[in-house]
């Protein structure tokens, strides 16, 4: 046999030059796909930078559209709470004429008839109530600037029955006294009245019942006809005139003006609220505190104001027509006049102690909670009888220093601050009812007014 045929070293060297120059352009070949590749791949890219405009112009269309609905959604819910709120609480152009409507009739009278009825020259502005049943507007009597109050029934304009029924009560509200009743029998039941409300172990209600009577006597003629003696017998009946009666001559009231039944006009108190602004109701508490700090004045005017709060607080203890409870002492309530002396500008929820008491009586009770009149006078339960004890748990001086812990510390002088923040405190914590404990309600009050009194003696308007 012949032996197998070896390739020598040349031609082993062409095989791998062969295998190598096919494997070179295996790999060119590779290598242009690649590159094809890489090309589609950078004009799809191109083709993507060139749409995102487009989808970000679609995007923001999209965003555009979302936050004009949420605005006009949210500006139509405003409205709509604004109009149901102002319908219900803004009806004073109803109340004034139900009001004319009975002097014209000789069922009512009061000085304020003529003008409100015939003249026209009192004339209602900006509806400023919160309660349907109590219509409070702003108003212009000739020349003055005034607040008007008028008392209105919460009876449904559908419903004809109620409606039907209502003004039943209304007509029987005006027949007291009846006719033939002497001035001296209707002075008589005033005093009467006048200790249900306030107590009858008050011994100076005699003074109390002549001012009532002074004021009937609307014309001034010295006589009180039938019409102003039933006007003066409805106003009677409302707690916040009687304190204004209480409290006319102490100046933390505003002056009364005059009535027309039991509708009454009193002066404007020209800065109102205490501090901050009337906001509307669906304003954001946070934001409302922080703005009010920008509407209240320099701390020498707000200590000379919260001095006249102390003082209120200090009229209505044991005062000379008996003791009145503060059941509402949000800054609302209160205002001041350009010289920075504190009114009243809504007292509908301070109240004589003798009703608070009879009405807390007959309150039923399962908790604590249950025992709360106004907006912030709470008693306790009696969990054995179910029924709210008469005995307020903290007094009108504890409440109006809590007011007054951010009123007036914020901004206080550096040498009263500390002792300042220390007395207010020491007068935020009092417990009970004054009664308990007068001495040492009295002493703090009296160590708060000095305090304050000292740093602002020297001010002009102080």
């Amino acid at each position: 046999m012949e032996p197998a045929y070896q390739p020598s070293a040349l031609d082993r060297l062409h095989q791998t030059e062969e295998e190598v120059s096919r494997m070179s352009g295996d790999i060119a070949s590779l290598i242009q796909v690649g590159n094809k590749h890489q090309q589609q791949l950078q004009q799809q890219q191109e083709q993507l930078t060139q749409r995102p405009p487009q989808a970000r112009l679609s995007l923001a269309h999209i965003k555009c559209l979302f936050l004009c609905w949420l605005a006009v959604l949210v500006g139509s819910w405003v409205v709509y709470v604004e109009y149901s709120s102002y319908s219900e609480l803004c009806r004073g152009h109803r109340c004034t004429a139900a009001m004319c409507e009975k002097y014209r009739i000789a069922l009512v009278d009061g000085s304020a008839c003529s003008s409100l009825c015939d003249k026209n020259t009192l004339e209602l502005n900006k509806c400023l109530g919160t309660q349907a049943s109590k219509q409070v507007y702003s108003c212009t009597w000739a020349d003055l600037e005034c607040v008007i109050r008028c008392r209105m029934d919460e009876t449904p304009a559908y419903d004809v029955g109620s409606q039907m029924e209502a003004k039943k009560e209304a007509a029987a509200l005006f027949d007291t006294p009846s006719k033939g009743t002497s001035v001296e029998r209707f002075r008589e039941m005033i005093l009467d009245h006048l200790k249900t409300k306030v107590g009858d172990e008050q011994t100076n209600l005699g003074e109390l019942s002549v001012r009532a009577l002074t004021a009937a006597d609307a014309n001034k003629d010295g006589h009180i006809s039938l019409a102003e003696a039933r006007s003066s017998w409805a106003l009677l009946q409302l707690d916040d005139y009687l304190l204004a009666l209480a409290l006319q001559d102490r100046g933390h009231t505003p002056k009364i003006l005059g009535f027309c039944g039991d509708l009454y006009v009193t002066e404007r108190v020209t800065n109102a609220p205490l501090y901050g602004f009337r906001a509307p109701t669906w304003f954001p508490a946070g934001i409302r505190r922080t703005v009010d700090h920008w509407f209240t004045p320099a701390w020498p005017h707000r200590a000379k104001i919260s001095i006249g709060l102390l003082e209120l607080v200090e009229d209505l203890f044991h005062g000379a027509f008996g003791s009145f409870f503060m059941c509402d002492l949000s800054a609302a309530r209160f205002g001041y006049t350009g010289r920075h002396d504190l009114r009243v500008a809504d007292a509908q929820h301070i109240v004589p102690e003798a009703t608070f008491r009879k009405a807390i009586r007959r309150r039923r009770c399962e908790k604590d909670a249950d025992c709360v009149y106004g907006v912030d006078c709470l008693t306790s339960c009696d969990l054995t009888k179910r029924r709210c004890t008469p005995e307020l748990a903290e007094p009108n001086l504890a409440k109006a220093c809590r007011v007054l812990e951010d009123y007036l510390l914020r901004g206080a002088p550096s040498d009263i601050r500390e002792e300042l923040e220390k007395q207010l405190y020491t007068c935020a914590t009092l417990q009970g009812s004054a009664e308990r404990a007068e001495i040492q309600h009295s002493l703090v009050l009296n160590n708060l007014k000095s305090l304050l009194w000292k740093k602002i003696s020297h001010n002009k308007d102080s």
